[in-house]
């Protein structure tokens, strides 16, 4: 089930590419090998709660089982697959023992289905959900290697190891920047599970589901295994710095990057003679915040001399806001037959973004900054002043279509006033 935030942010995002015309964004630099094998693992509640026999007349755990089996049969070659358990081992009441039960029931690898059938065969509901712990070891299980990672989580129910909340585990683990997404799956969920999973999915930029019947979490589980298999374009993660000298260098491709609320961060591109450099940054609200909040999005020179900028608002009725732009520099000159440098542009971006005081700031919000460089138009200082950069060009045409809506409303209510006088 795809939320009304994951909803939204997508469209916040379709809508900033558009309005920086940007061209589909090549690979990123120094982007994961597509030919790493991806590597899933899918993290199972064992707890007691999945003796309930309430999804089509059978337990929940026969129904994950029955789940698990037919998708080892149908998991691509080229995915590495693993099964971790919760819950499963722990039958007493002593809470500190409770929320460490959590093991890899089946390792990360090359699958062997007969031996990973056998494995969760022998599973039975035994005790707590320690979902917090279970993700930090999943994360630990698929930390190595540049591959495509995800961890699929399946439960009936919410964590029961608080304080240690496992959404907050979450964003820690996005902000790690190894791009570990995490899907969830609840089995008939409350409200309370409902939220936990949703909030859990969103900060990895992965999927939530509610599943009723049995067909339903065998049909997602191998939807999101398959996903795996398919190669995407990764974020590289960078990190941003405090002033322009000593940002990192970018060149085409796209980043994540994570910043604190209320602050600035600088990048730097080289532009070509000749090539137009179209940015667009989003940063997204992985956490509850205060209405009325803003993107920027400048550029200038090391110098500190400003040449374009975009700016986005929010009122909270969005959990992306995006921003974009777009600067062209001078074709070189070939008659002088001088090689002229690539011009360094310094990229900013900054936030408006507060909270309430109850709310966590720590790790920085997630961010990601698309780069291209394309061929410039044959006049760049034209387009500077007349494109999408400054908007000069779009707010006259504005304007001068405002000022005739406004005349000819003007004319048609003084014809209208005159006609009824008449009669």
């Amino acid at each position: 089930m795809i939320t009304r935030k994951r909803l939204a942010a997508g469209v916040c995002g379709l809508l900033a590419a558009l309005a920086v015309g940007l061209l589909p964004t090549p690979a990123a630099a120094d982007a994961p090998d597509t030919k790493s094998s991806p590597k899933v693992e899918l993290v199972l509640d064992v707890s007691g709660s999945m003796r309930s026999r309430d999804i089509d007349g059978q337990s929940r755990m026969a129904a994950a089982k029955q789940a698990f089996n037919e998708v080892l049969d149908a998991v691509p070659e080229e995915v590495q697959l693993g099964i971790r358990t919760l819950g499963a081992d722990y039958p007493g009441q002593d809470r500190k023992l409770g929320c460490k039960d959590t093991r890899q029931l089946y390792p990360v690898g090359p699958l062997n289905r007969t031996e990973a059938k056998a494995a969760v065969a022998t599973l039975n509901p035994t005790g707590w959900t320690p979902i917090g712990p279970a993700l930090l070891g999943a994360a630990d299980d698929l930390k190595d290697g540049d591959s495509t990672r995800r961890i699929v989580l399946i439960t009936d129910g919410e964590d029961t190891c608080a304080p240690l909340d496992p959404c907050q585990i979450a964003r820690d683990i996005a902000a790690k920047g190894i791009h570990l997404v995490i899907d969830t799956l609840g089995l008939l969920p409350d409200a309370k599970t409902r939220n936990q999973l949703s909030c859990i999915a969103e900060a990895t930029g992965g999927t939530y589901t509610s599943v009723q019947h049995s067909d339903q979490l065998r049909k997602r589980v191998h939807q999101l295994v398959d996903r795996a298999a398919k190669p995407v374009v990764t974020p590289v993660a960078t990190e941003g710095a405090q002033q322009c000298s000593s940002a990192p260098k970018l060149t085409a491709g796209l980043y994540s990057d994570r910043e604190r609320f209320a602050e600035h961060r600088w990048y730097r591109v080289d532009v070509p003679p000749g090539q137009e450099l179209r940015a667009s940054v989003s940063i997204a609200a992985d956490r509850a915040v205060n209405n009325d909040y803003g993107v920027l999005l400048r550029a200038s020179t090391p110098q500190g001399r400003e040449i374009v900028r975009g700016s986005e608002a929010g009122d909270g009725r969005t959990d992306v806001i995006s921003s974009g732009l777009r600067y062209p520099t001078a074709p070189a000159d070939k008659a002088s037959g001088d090689t002229q440098p690539a011009r360094t542009v310094c990229l900013q971006v900054s936030n408006s973004f507060s909270a309430p005081a109850s709310v966590k700031t720590d790790p920085g919000l997630p961010v990601e900054l698309s780069i291209d460089l394309v061929d410039g138009p044959d006049n760049a200082a034209d387009t500077a002043f007349f494109g999408l950069g400054h908007g000069w060009w779009l707010l006259g045409a504005l304007a001068l279509a405002g000022l005739l809506a406004g005349l000819l409303w003007g004319w048609i209510s003084r014809w209208r006033v005159a006609i009824w006088r008449t009669n």
